[in-house]
């Protein structure tokens, strides 16, 4: 069996969620009690992190992997979804796992994983909480995939939980109010654990609930956003930003936009408390993980400079809060026109996505290579009753080559709307 052939296997074999969505999902534990009883449990001979939230999950994860692992630990990180290759997902000290590894789990589980009819997402969890064990990991930052409570990652026991924000998203399977969803996110909440949570946007019935469960369960909770960390920041020449902080000095983060305040001022709250619970990080650490971390995890992205003159940005943001950033970060940056290349999936808020968007852009109309891709044609539909106006053009690599035939030299364009059109757009090389 070949690397192609085993992958190929886990996408057809078992759902994958972001190809079909609401059919690949699985409630409950199960499944993964099953596997890892069979793997004995791997995730109890190491350290973990679980990260949560709606969004900004992924800059978290990979920023915190990358200071733990400039303090000298060895570390591994699983996240999703990946966008050019599954290896992405499973990393330890940045190196993806080998193919040959998942190729000898496909071949040497399937006869134990079939007749459970597991979820894709729970057999990669599955490998990852194995493969970690196998290399001798320290500790792991483990994110969460969809909600919390009933979500396959769940079944660890971290030092620390750490939930980002909550927005409106997978409403389907997390419920139709922030309360509900918050609910749903605190459930990685457990007994006697510290939680930190990022930022709840002065939405009070959000940090009731947090409140309520962490009383629930005897767990110390801290909020980020009244730690009052960060002073002040800026954007950097190369699309990084700088922070002036309170207690961690100045510094440069690799990762720009303007939502990476928000990201960063949960990072430091929880690495003050890693502080506390035993773990070494100093501040060079801080600095060199921030600096780095794309370089040290492989994290692509998250306002991604494609190209300069013009200025060429992707970014995965596609809810309504990760949009409101990317929104906002366009606008302060100066430019003539801007060209926004756009598909979404047909599971999302899609009108309040498009009811966001500038109405002096103008909009190619594009559609990522999934099944749960919207419909070019129906998003372009959906965009001139929201005001937008634009062009059809696919596949994404093709909207690109357009946009970038278009645009002058003092323009923007921007790739989003999906994680998945950002995956498509990276796996073309343009």
């Amino acid at each position: 069996m070949t690397y192609n052939e085993a992958t190929t296997y886990l996408f057809n074999s078992a759902p994958l969620f972001q190809n079909i969505g609401a059919g690949a999902y699985k409630e409950g534990l199960s499944n993964t009690h099953a596997l890892d009883l069979r793997h004995g449990h791997p995730h109890r001979s190491y350290r973990t992190i679980h990260v949560g939230g709606t969004n900004g999950k992924g800059s978290v994860s990979h920023t915190l992997a990358a200071i733990l692992q400039c303090a000298g630990y060895k570390v591994g990180l699983y996240t999703s979804p990946h966008l050019t290759d599954f290896r992405e997902r499973i990393r330890v000290n940045g190196e993806m796992i080998p193919e040959q590894r998942v190729i000898d789990f496909v071949t040497q589980e399937r006869d134990f994983f079939e007749p459970l009819h597991p979820s894709f997402f729970e057999l990669a969890t599955a490998l990852a909480l194995l493969y970690f064990k196998e290399q001798e990991v320290d500790v792991a930052v483990i994110e969460v995939g969809l909600g919390g409570r009933l979500e396959c990652t769940n079944i660890i026991n971290p030092d620390l939980s750490i939930i980002t924000n909550i927005s409106k998203d997978h409403v389907q399977f997390l419920g139709d109010t922030l309360p509900r969803i918050a609910g749903e996110k605190a459930g990685i909440i457990k007994p006697g654990t510290p939680v930190v949570i990022g930022e709840t946007n002065g939405n009070i019935d959000i940090r009731n609930v947090f409140m309520s469960k962490s009383k629930e369960v005897n767990a110390s909770i801290i909020f980020a956003d009244e730690e009052n960390q960060l002073i002040s920041s800026c954007a950097l020449p190369d699309g990084g930003r700088k922070y002036e902080t309170l207690n961690w000095g100045t510094f440069n983060g690799q990762l720009g936009g303007i939502c990476q305040e928000k990201n960063t001022a949960t990072i430091l709250a929880a690495v003050r408390i890693l502080g506390e619970l035993g773990y070494r990080i100093s501040t060079e650490d801080v600095h060199q993980g921030f600096a780095g971390v794309s370089t040290l995890t492989g994290l692509m992205g998250r306002w991604q400079c494609l190209g300069k003159n013009p200025l060429a940005i992707c970014d995965t943001g596609h809810n309504v809060g990760g949009m409101q950033y990317i929104v906002g970060q366009l606008a302060s940056i100066t430019h003539q026109q801007l060209h926004f290349i756009i598909g979404m999936v047909n599971d999302k808020d899609i009108d309040s996505v498009l009811s966001l968007l500038p109405k002096d852009a103008i909009y190619y109309y594009t559609q990522a290579s999934v099944q749960r891709a919207l419909p070019a044609e129906t998003l372009s539909q959906k965009a001139e009753k929201a005001g937008l106006h634009g062009i059809i053009i696919t596949p994404v690599e093709n909207a690109y080559k357009k946009a970038l035939q278009n645009a002058g030299k003092e323009d923007i364009i921007f790739v989003g709307g999906s994680t998945f059109v950002v995956a498509d757009l990276l796996k073309s090389n343009f």
